[in-house]
């Protein structure tokens, strides 16, 4: 299943205290990319991180999300959301 994960700033965090955990954040992505977990990776307009996951379950993907080194040292967390596949055309058969 796909889940779409929204990153959310935690309140009170400085740019300053992301700065140290920005590689270890890199690499883990990376090596969740390359697993094919994370399929695909953007910045929104705030340069908050959306990630599309592909996982089993819901359990599975938020496991996955507090991995990350930003989310296990209390800077960010995430939303995550079920996607599911689009059925409005069907309306057009009708």
């Amino acid at each position: 299943m796909k889940y779409l994960a929204i990153e959310i700033e935690n309140a009170g965090v400085e740019t300053s205290h992301f700065t140290p955990h920005l590689k270890n954040e890199s690499l883990k992505v990376l090596e969740l990319y390359e697993k094919g977990v994370i399929r695909e990776i953007y910045f929104d307009q705030y340069h908050c991180a959306v990630l599309i996951l592909e996982c089993n379950s819901l359990n599975e993907a938020e496991k996955i999300i507090n991995s990350l080194p930003l989310v296990t040292n209390g800077i960010i967390h995430f939303e995550i959301r079920e996607l599911s596949p689009y059925t409005g055309f069907s309306r057009l058969l009708q």
